[in-house]
Order: structure tokens, then sequence, then C-alpha cells
């Protein structure tokens, strides 16, 4: 044994009260550390680099009660994005970059009582690469051809949106970077939205040109994405026994029930199979943390069919959200908002303007100012009260005019562009898009999503009538673009021709049928306001004068052969009666909300057939019941346990690592026990085996004399090494932290027929315990292979977090007061150390 200072103590880190580091804090791929501290009834959450400067600190956007509690976060398998699970029930996806929240979803429950997350990890895709495979010629992204993403590849992108997700603060401006604690908070979305099930944003499957980025567009070639993240499974346990999936960290599978309502300590995953290991459902539930896994077999995660309705959902989402927020916009543009006035209150308030002049400056009881505008313009005479509003109003001054002209026409070609450049192609992809749903509803294979013909059949109409309702209103905008125009050209004629010789009056530039349709019918009252007021339109084809009869080309071409035999049919016609439309409904804001929660369902029902098809294994043992002894352990006080569990595919087989602190004859020892259960066969056995070692270590004397420690904390480091940190048995003076070695032990296998039936961990604890008294099992002397004497740990319970993943190996340690971290490196030499790094907070 080396003892020492074997390792580099790299960092010494002063935190606030308070804080504290989870067993998942360090980042498997880079040195980064997350490190959690409870301030004013809040978790704050921060990321530091391994030297000990702070990245960032943020804190969680709270809910309504504000007592919101971080429990256990998951690192992606990129490496760019943590997974944050709180209480309530909620997950925060967050970027380690700036700590910005790039999604936040509450875990649904259905029970009544008040449910708590467990745990949550995030596994990454198992491929193989296949040499032998052909590469692709034509990059098509995973596209079938012919389906509806491959259509709309090639279709023009929708303009992009403004980017509001980003507002910066006076703070954000002006405060040094990292200074101040941000709140991670999400731009604020839609309750349909909001739970719309989709995968991470991708606006170019969508059709949707990305927003651009410092005015620039983002150039499709440059830093693609490498796919880490691609057909990943975020897994959440929660307390009331369900575990919850979502594939690539957001779209939800549903929610898978365990057996017996228990939580889950363990989980792994390979290929369409979650191994589980469950647990205690409830701090005072006594039952017990089970030895024998729940396989969980989920088909749906190796079929193409799964990510093919993801992504139909996920474009469906990003175009209606797309229509919903260029809706909002034609809305706000025409009547306001709360920093924007509207274009539709210009002419009512020039028209009160000139009754307030009739009222207050010339006696005018009742004044009727379309009277009067109407006497001018088909008499040419006005009344005094208007001689004096047209020849020194303020509105009417050519600065006046102007402003008021630009601000309609600038409003009625937004209209125009927006209806039929982005809200009506936006509502023919989602056309497109439910149109291949439909197609699923009739096969087979998509049975488990749940598809209802109905439902999809009155989406695909209200798509279809949003899309006439889109260009019905482009053709509006222009119709009323040019009766405005009209009207403010009399306008100006009228006061230039007060201002001129009565015997040379100017030119007429304006149409008065025109001039006198917009005052009676766009100048008060706008015919544009029913397509942002009133109920859900319910037009058909038929109220629009389209026949109903099915018309085929055969019969098209008929008519036409015989339009042309008879001359009498080509002679001029008089124009048919223009058919009266001004009764239909035509909301189009309410017509794609409606849309927006019709479609929402379908696609939240479908998401869940993964769930439903989850397949609990014959093998997948009951919840334990144990014995009086044991349920006494898992009652008392929270033993010393940590686990590490693996796959092993070549013999096909879970293999679980337990390292235990047992107490026999007032001597302790330390066990890791080797728990091995086949992935193949139906066994209802268990094949277990241990090592035990004495808390000693060597005082150094050549007689061997050992002296007692005490172990404060033991994780896994790696699959031979465990880290243990331990004070001596006197618990007085600095704590050590030390590599021990475990693959090395010789292990011996118990026989015992508990293990064929149901067993628990403490049932295998209390095992081993009467195994160590009655000298079946031999401890030895533990394998100590380096150690270091730490610099921020004296006393008090400790927590250790490692990382012995290749180019990491590192491990750090809290102090009992939570106010001192220090950062190990497990392959550094002391000698060769700089000096290290204390930050102060």
């Amino acid at each position: 044994m080396e003892t020492g200072d074997a390792f580099a103590s790299v960092a010494l880190i002063p935190l606030p009260a308070g804080s504290r580091v989870l067993r998942s804090s360090w980042c498997p791929d880079k040195d980064l550390l997350v490190v959690i501290h409870r301030a004013g009834g809040k978790d704050k959450m921060s990321l530091w680099k391994m030297q000990g400067a702070k990245k960032w600190e943020i804190e969680l956007d709270p809910d309504v009660s504000g007592k919101e509690e971080i429990v256990d976060i998951a690192w992606s398998p990129d490496g760019q994005r943590i997974a944050v699970a709180m209480n309530p029930p909620r997950v925060c996806l967050l970027s380690i970059q700036d700590g910005h929240q790039d999604r936040s979803f509450p875990i649904p429950h259905s029970t009544g009582r008040s449910v708590r997350l467990r745990g949550i990890w995030w596994f990454k895709e198992e491929r193989e690469e296949d040499k032998h495979r052909v590469p692709e010629i034509f990059k098509r992204c995973g596209n079938i051809t012919g389906s509806a993403h491959s259509i709309l590849k090639g279709q023009p992108l929708l303009d992009p949106l403004q980017d509001d997700s980003q507002r910066l603060t006076t703070a954000d401006l002006f405060a040094f970077r990292g200074a101040q604690a941000r709140t991670a908070a999400e731009p604020s979305l839609p309750a349909v939205i909001s739970s719309w099930p989709s995968l991470p944003a991708d606006l170019l499957s969508a059709s949707i040109k990305p927003t651009t980025v410092d005015g620039n567009d983002q150039d499709e070639t440059l830093d693609q994405d490498d796919n880490l993240n691609l057909n990943t499974v975020l897994a959440v346990s929660i307390d009331s026994g369900h575990l919850h999936c979502f594939l690539d960290g957001s779209y939800p599978l549903g929610a898978i029930s365990l057996p017996n309502h228990q939580s889950i300590t363990s989980l792994v995953k390979t290929q369409d199979l979650l191994c589980a290991h469950l647990g205690p459902s409830d701090v005072q539930d006594p039952r017990l943390a089970t030895i024998h896994p729940c396989i969980i077999q989920i088909p749906q995660l190796t079929q193409r069919m799964l990510r093919d309705v993801a992504r139909v959902s996920s474009s469906a989402r990003e175009l209606t959200w797309y229509a919903m927020r260029v809706v909002k916009e034609m809305r706000a543009t025409w009547f306001g908002s709360d920093t924007q006035g509207g274009a539709r209150e210009l002419g009512p308030k020039w028209m009160r303007a000139l009754e307030k002049r009739q009222h207050e400056d010339f006696g005018v009881n009742d004044p009727n100012a379309i009277l009067d505008l109407t006497s001018l313009l088909t008499t040419g005479r006005a009344s005094e009260s208007l001689s004096d509003f047209l020849g020194s109003g303020e509105q009417m001054s050519e600065r006046g005019l102007q402003k008021w002209e630009s601000t309609v026409v600038d409003a009625l070609i937004k209209l125009r562009n927006y209806a039929e450049k982005r809200v009506a192609p936006a509502c023919q992809r989602l056309h497109l898009l439910l149109g291949e749903v439909q197609g699923w509803s009739q096969l087979p294979q998509y049975a488990t999503c749940e598809f209802r013909i109905a439902d999809i059949d009155e989406c695909l109409q209200l798509a279809s009538r949003a899309i006439v309702i889109a260009n019905w209103l482009a053709a509006a905008t222009r119709r009323e673009m040019m009766r405005f125009k009209e009207f403010m050209a009399w306008l100006r004629y009228e006061t230039s021709r007060l201002n001129t010789d009565p015997h040379n009056p100017p030119p007429l530039r304006h149409d008065i049928l025109e001039v006198n349709d917009y005052m009676m019918s766009g100048l008060v009252a706008s015919p544009i306001d029913k397509w942002f007021m009133g109920p859900v339109p319910q037009l058909l084809p038929k109220d629009l004068g389209v026949p109903t009869e099915p018309l085929d080309l055969s019969t098209m071409i008929r008519k036409a052969r015989l339009a042309l035999k008879d001359p009498g049919q080509l002679s001029f016609q008089s124009p048919a009666k223009q058919k009266d439309l001004s009764h239909l409904d035509r909301n189009l804001d309410s017509l794609i909300q409606d849309f927006a929660t019709r479609c929402q369902r379908i696609f939240a029902e479908a998401s869940h057939a993964t769930a439903r098809s989850a397949i609990m294994m014959p093998r997948s043992m009951s919840a334990c019941i144990g014995g009086s002894a044991a349920r006494d352990i898992a009652a008392g006080p929270e033993p010393l346990v940590r686990e590490r569990t693996t796959v092993e595919r070549e013999l096909d087989s879970l293999v679980q690592f337990l390292v235990m602190k047992l107490n026999s004859s007032g001597k302790d020892f330390l066990c890791v026990v080797r728990l091995q259960h086949s992935l193949q066969a139906i066994p209802s056995a268990v094949q277990v085996s241990v090592a035990a070692m004495k808390c000693c270590v060597s005082r150094g004397s050549e007689d061997g004399d050992e002296q007692s420690i005490h172990i404060l904390d033991v994780d896994f480091f790696d699959e031979s090494t465990l880290i243990i940190v331990y004070q001596l048995e006197d618990r007085k003076g600095p704590a050590f932290l030390a590599t021990v070695g475990y693959s090395e032990l010789n292990f011996k296998m118990i026989e015992s027929h508990d293990y064929v039936s149901d067993l628990a961990r403490e049932d295998l604890m209390l095992d081993l315990l009467e195994h160590l008294g009655n000298g079946q099992i031999g401890p030895v002397a533990m394998p100590i292979i380096q150690s270091r004497k730490l610099k921020g740990c004296t006393e008090g319970k400790i927590t250790l977090t490692v990382n012995g993943r290749i180019g990491r190996r590192v491990a750090c340690v809290l102090d009992n007061a939570r106010v001192t971290l220090e950062v190990v490196d497990i392959e550094g030499e002391e000698d060769d150390e700089e000096e290290m790094s204390a930050i102060e907070p």
C-alpha cells in the first residue's frame, strides 16, 4: 500500500452554506461538476470547472408554490445538456454553455396524492457499425421516398419568425458574466404547445427556415449535429410506481407501471430491455429493495415506427406553433397590443376627432360625421364644421395623412403577405402531415397508436378550412387596400380644393363609389375584423359557391365540346350575381386554436403507444416481503450501500456489484457482492458471490500491525477500483481518500435456498452477517492501492462523488458542513502538481 499524498489535489473550493453534490454531479466526458445549494427556500444550481472556477449559476424557474427541490441530474450522451429532475415532479433540460433552459415539462401522474421523483437516467443508443454496409449516396436524413417529410424537404422554407426566447434585461447587459444567478426560464408557451409531444426542435424538417443568428442566416452545412442524442432514452422514476421514458430526452413515451407500485433504485438499458432494481416507494413504506431485477421489454424502441410518429408529431407542433404566432402577430398589427397601436384604430380615431370638433366648437348636439362626409362626397359642399376640420385639423396635415396612410397600407400588406405566404403554406404542410397519419391509421402495425379516423378527418377539415380562410383574407386585404387608397386620395383632393381657386379645382383622382363604399363599411367597422373575431368557422365548400357534386375530367370535357358546338353559349353573358358571404364566420385565430387542441390530442394519445406495448418479462420478481429483521434494517437508518450495474452482452447477462458496510461482532467489514442474472432463460435464482474486507489499514510496521478505520463514504470508481473516504478508529484528525481494488478479490459463491424465491437486499445483508459470524466468509485485509490525506474534511458525514471514465479519473469530497469541496485528480501525482487553487466564493 502506498500512503501519503499519492493523488494531486486540484482545487479546494469554498461553497455557500447548504451546498450539496450528487452521485451524478460529474460530467462523464468533461471536467465539469454540478453543485446545488439552497438559499431563500429555493434550489440554485451552479456549474464548476474542475480547477475551481465557476462557469455559471442559475435559479430554476420556480413553480407557483416556490418549493421546488432538485432531486437528481443526468447528462445527455453528447455532454451538452443536463436533465434536472425536480419535485414537484418536473424535468428541465439545461444547456451546459450558459445554463439557459432549453425545455421544461412536468411529469404527469394520475394518483390523487402528491408524488415525488426518485431518479433520472439518460441512455445512449447502442450502435453497431457495419463495416460491410454500402454507404448511402443520396442523403435522405432518414426520410422514406414519398413520405410527408420527403415532400416537405423539397418545398421552399417558410420565412422565420422573430426569436423572442432570449430577451436581455438590464442586469444581463451590464452585470459581469456569471456574477449573478440568472433564472433559467424558457419562453412562455401556450398549454397546448407545451404539452405537445415532440422531439428537440428541428425547424428544417418542418420546412421552416431557422431564425437568423447575429443577422446572418444559419448555414445548414456547418456545425451539423453529430447525432449522439439520436434515439437516446431519458428515464424518470416516481414513487407512485411508474417509469416515464422520453425519446431523445423530450418526446414522451408514456408511463410504465412497475410491480407493486415500487420505485427504481438502479436502471440499465440494453437494446429494447430495461433492467430495473426496485426499491421502496416511500420512506414510510416498509417494503424492501429487491435483489432480482425487474426486466421490461419495450419492442418499439428498436422499431422505425416510433421515430416516424415522433417526427411527424414534432413537425406538426412546429408548424402549428408557427401558424399560431403568425396569426397572433397579424392580430396585433391590426388591432394593436399592449406595446403597439393597431392600424384598425386610426379610422375611428379620426371620426371621433371630427365629431368632437362638431360638438364642442360648433354646438352640434347630435354630430353625425358620416352624414357630413357623404354630403361632401356627393354634392361637393361641406358643412361649416367639416370645412374647418379639413382645413385646420391636426389630423388633416400632410404629415398626418401620410402617417395614417402608411400605417394602414403597411398593416394591410403585412396581413396579405402573412396570410398567403405564411399561414396558408403552414396549413398546407400540416394537411400533408395529417394525410400521412390518416394512412397510418389504416395499417395494423400502428394499432397501438390508437389513431381515431374521425379525429384525423376533423383536423384535415380544419386545416383545409384554414387554407381557404387565409387566402380569402389575402383577397379581402387587397380589396380593402384599394378602397382605402381611394378614400385617402379623396381626402387630399378635398383639402387641396379648400386652398385653391374655386374656379380652378384640382383634377379628380378618386372613384366616388369606392370612397363611399369605404366610408360605409371600412372607416368605422372594417370587414377585416371578422378574421379575428367570432366563433370557430364552420363553413363548407358549398357555402362559398363550390359545387357539391363531384365533377370528373370527362364531364368537364363533354360540357366544353357542347359549348363549342353551340355558338350561342359563346356570346357575351351578363356577370353572375355575387354570392353574399357576409354571414359566414371566418375567425382565423379561433380556427387555428381549435385545430391545435384537436391535433395535440391525436399525437398525445399516439405518444403513449410505446408504454402500452411494454412487456413485463416473466422472470421479473414481485416485491419482496422479507423477514422482520430485514424490515428492521429497512426501517432504521439508511445503510451504506453502493451499486454498479452493467450488461455483459457476450454472456447475455446482467451483472450487479454491491458494496455494503456491515458490522459483525463489533467490527466493521466492507463486503462486495457480485450478482449475475441471465437475460435469456427464465431462472428463479440468481448467482451470488461475495468477498469481505476488514475495515483496517496497515500501520506500516514489519509485524503487520493493523489499525481499524471508520468508513465515511464509498463508491465504485470503475470496473476494478473502489474509492473510499475514511478516518482512523478514534475519528479524530483528518480524513483520507483511498483507492481499493476489488476485481482481484476472491469471491465466494453463496448457496442458499433463500435465493430461489424472492429476495430483498436487506435479507442479503442479514445473510452476509450470519456468514461472517459463522466464519463461512473469511475477510481479508483491505487492498488499499493509494491514499491521500484530505485538507477540507476533518470530521462528520461527508459526500463523495467520482468519475472513473478513462481520461477523466477525478473525485471530489464535500465536508460535513457542506461549505468546502475538495477536488482530487486520481491519476495525478502530488510531486507534479502545481500550486493548488483556492477559489473565493
